[in-house]
């Protein structure tokens, strides 16, 4: 777990509650994902003088003003060097990074999967709106081909990127998915706040300006259980609607090396070949990142957590041991090498170096 989870701190959400006006457009996403953040910090017993949140550039990015802790709201998809710099210098601190898809992807890219590939021991969420809210409305790295927007007025023709394939390409050890209404939200995060190590969490964020509703094809509560697959570790992978008898599955399809929807009856899951969730199976994590939606459904929850060494202990244990047995005595240092004493008589030595 986190450091800061080892002397839990009684806080309320009011606690966390800063004293700063909330300004997003009203029905933004945004607002419901702070909820859930500022509800879910007290569970974790964390502590707001040793809580961290920095952002880059971005609507989510106002985020640390709206937290009654420490913040860095930083430049432009700088976010995780910031961070980098802030967990070092002070490793005690729980550090969280709020970006969105623009700014963590774009820009920002570079430095989204150095932090993942170092593995620095802090918490990233990366709301994705699939649009450039702040900027109005551009398309982004995660836009849906034929999204409409001023930069691409005929429809995009790129290829969206996918935060969690990205995440996972990177080398992240930690990753899941969640959305901004969802009740399931705090449940992700406090699985990311105990892994050690960087948790990559992707968030599903409705635009209401710029993108409306473009997420309501899973995210819709009505008809919800047919199109979100919540994974839970050692559980099998079912979604459907049990009352009604309509229960499916994910099952691996043995001649492809690919995962399929099969039909499960009468309840007998192992049957049908369902597969069982495993935190630690890569590979199954790379089938459910890229399931297309529509032939399957939304693959949410911790898809991958498979913990390992992290940055942060790497560089101050090198330091440390760098540092045993050496002298810290300023004095004996500046005169260690070569240096050399010029007497004068009036003055006395003047040391040189």
């Amino acid at each position: 777990m986190n450091e800061m989870t080892t002397i839990p701190v009684p806080t309320t959400l009011k606690d966390w509650e800063s004293d700063q006006e909330v300004r997003w457009c009203p029905g933004c996403g945004d607002y419901a994902i702070l909820k859930a953040v500022q509800r879910t910090l007290p569970e974790l017993g964390a502590d707001p003088a040793k809580t961290v949140f920095v952002s880059g550039i971005g609507c989510s990015s106002r985020f640390p003003y709206y937290i009654e802790s420490y913040g860095f709201h930083t430049i432009h998809g700088r976010a995780p060097a910031f961070a980098t710099g802030i967990k070092l210098a002070n490793p005690e601190l729980d550090v969280w990074i709020v970006t969105g898809d623009g700014d963590g992807l774009s820009i920002g890219g570079n430095h989204t999967m150095h932090l993942l590939r170092r593995n620095l021991n802090c918490q990233v969420l990366l709301f994705n709106n699939e649009i450039y809210g702040l900027t109005k409305g551009q398309y982004s790295p995660t836009s849906r081909v034929g999204t409409t927007s001023p930069t691409t007025p005929l429809g995009s023709v790129d290829r969206p990127a996918s935060p969690a394939a990205f995440a996972l390409g990177a080398g992240g050890r930690f990753i899941a998915r969640g959305f901004d209404v969802s009740k399931n939200l705090p449940e992700v995060l406090k699985a990311a706040h105990a892994h050690k190590g960087a948790a990559f969490v992707e968030i599903f964020q409705n635009c209401i300006v710029y993108n409306k509703d473009v997420f309501e094809d899973f995210a819709a509560p009505k008809g919800a259980e047919d199109r979100q697959l919540w994974l839970k570790q050692g559980e099998p992978m079912l979604f459907g609607n049990a009352k009604t008898g309509d229960t499916k599955g994910i099952a691996l399809d043995v001649e492809k090396l690919t995962l399929k929807v099969v039909d499960v009856a009468d309840g007998d899951w192992q049957a049908a070949g369902v597969i069982v969730h495993d935190v630690t199976n890569r590979s199954i994590a790379h089938m459910l990142v890229e399931m297309p939606f529509g032939p399957f459904p939304m693959a949410l929850g911790v898809l991958y957590d498979d913990p390992r060494p992290t940055y942060d202990e790497a560089v101050l244990g090198q330091d440390a041991a760098a540092r045993a047995g050496k002298s810290t005595d300023l004095a004996k240092l500046l005169a260690k090498g070569q240096t050399w004493t010029v007497e004068t008589a009036d003055q006395g030595p003047l040391s040189n170096v």
